[in-house]
């Protein structure tokens, strides 16, 4: 009989992956009951609700993001960089691709990686739906390198328009308008508002277009139609162009080709519609998937036809007794995280293992400075409670507060707060490189 410890991989460091690394970190790895391992393709987190203020600059991942190293230390797991490519559930190893530097050379070769448990908690992307011309012309906002390219471009589109006599607006057109492409646009005017403050005068809100395409017929397609609409008012009075009942059928480097042949002309592009599991799932044996590419689990959130491979956050294709599928944000990670956290211990033990239910607490959309609207008690209540303003503002940043307190816990939490409190007196309120 060995004593060798269990090892639990966990793949995905996103909002559900990390907060398990953590509650496993102080449940097992620190006392020794099993080593932890956490694998990422970046070396720090960023919560993915937060990225299209990285893209705007209002969030400076320098400052506010998790360094994955140093985190694992503090909290009893340990930390591997690289990216899932490949997963063989009889010999329980997964693959990581080859990892490069910033120059195009090899850092790391192929690896394989042994594991005794395994959590999937890869996230999701952006759904291009093959339409051509995306992948070539647009932005997405999946990753925080491609928020942060998208800012690149976003400055330099600021110093062109300041620097230049050119008197023509800036204008930037966002394919999906779900809660990303609308917070993004809502971003967009408030940074634009900032501009003057920090030298840039020149460029103002007034040249700032903005086009928000939504193929359905209203913005907010899986939120309450009130939230949708208080939010469509919101931005039509700040100044975006609300294309509802618009397809697009091609990207081009001039703009969007709607199904009707229209140019939508664009100088910056960003595709944030329909949302799907990596397609790096469609290549490997063995895994049943939906239509989304999201891995197909049993209730207790084991893939199927395995005990050992569980699935987490926005690629776990988890069907509801409704029929409808657990929707792909922060609060199902979260949750099925804490489902986890039991079943992880309880199958290294040979206790029964507890069943996954989701509940769904509502939905908040944060308008930047100018609003805040939100539904909050979902299924617990058969009316959802309308809310907007402050309240849904304050609502909508203790969900970030919470996240914080999942993997850092109440100490550092505080200490963080207070942070950035202080350092909102000294640096800008925009980041400008």
């Amino acid at each position: 009989m060995t004593n060798t410890l269990q090892r639990i991989v966990i793949v995905g460091g996103g909002a559900g992956g990390l907060e398990l690394a953590t509650r496993l970190g102080h449940k097992l790895g620190k006392k020794g009951k099993a080593e932890i391992l956490l694998i990422d393709r970046s070396r720090t987190h960023i919560w993915k609700p937060l990225l299209h203020e990285v893209a705007t600059g209002s969030l400076d991942s320098d400052l506010d993001g998790v360094v994955y190293s140093v985190h694992a230390v503090k909290h009893g797991y340990q930390f591997m960089l690289g990216e899932f490519c490949d997963l063989n559930t009889q010999a329980q190893t997964i693959t990581l691709a080859e990892c490069f530097d910033h120059e195009g050379k090899l850092l790391l070769p192929q690896r394989e990686i042994s594991y005794d448990k395994l959590v999937l908690a890869i996230g999701a992307v952006s759904n291009d739906f093959n339409t051509p011309g995306v992948k070539a012309h647009c932005h997405f906002l999946d990753t925080h390198k491609q928020a942060q390219e998208f800012h690149n471009e976003l400055l330099d589109n600021f110093t062109r328009m300041h620097q230049s006599d050119d008197k023509a607006a800036l204008n930037i057109a966002i394919v999906g308008a779900g809660a990303t492409g609308v917070e993004l646009s809502a971003e967009l005017y408030h940074v634009a508002e900032l501009l003057k403050s920090y030298g840039l005068g020149k460029m103002t809100k007034d040249k700032l277009k903005i086009s928000l395409i939504e193929a359905g017929p209203r913005i907010l397609p899986a939120l309450p139609e009130r939230l949708s609409a208080a939010a469509r008012k919101e931005l039509s009075l700040l100044g975006v162009e609300v294309m509802e009942n618009t397809r697009i059928s091609e990207a081009t480097q001039a703009g969007f080709v709607t199904s009707e042949g229209k140019l939508i002309k664009a100088d910056m592009m960003l595709w944030a519609a329909g949302v799907k599991a990596p397609d790096v799932l469609t290549h490997i044996e063995g895994i049943a998937l939906n239509r989304a590419n999201q891995i197909l689990v049993n209730p207790q959130l084991q893939m199927q036809g395995t005990d050992n491979v569980f699935v987490l956050g926005d690629c776990c294709g988890f069907m509801q007794e409704n029929g409808q599928w657990v929707p792909p944000r922060a609060q199902s990670a979260h949750q099925m995280a804490q489902l986890l956290e039991y079943n992880i211990p309880a199958l290294l033990t040979g206790k029964p293992l507890k069943s996954y239910h989701y509940h769904d607490h509502g939905s908040l959309v944060n308008l930047s400075r100018y609003s805040t609207v939100g539904s909050l008690m979902g299924n617990l209540s058969k009316n959802s409670m309308f809310i907007e303003g402050k309240i849904a503002r304050l609502m909508y940043i203790s969900l970030y507060r919470m996240h914080q307190l999942a993997i850092h816990g109440y100490a550092r939490s505080f200490a963080l707060f207070i942070a950035e409190r202080l350092l909102k007196a000294v640096r800008p309120r925009m980041k400008l490189h």
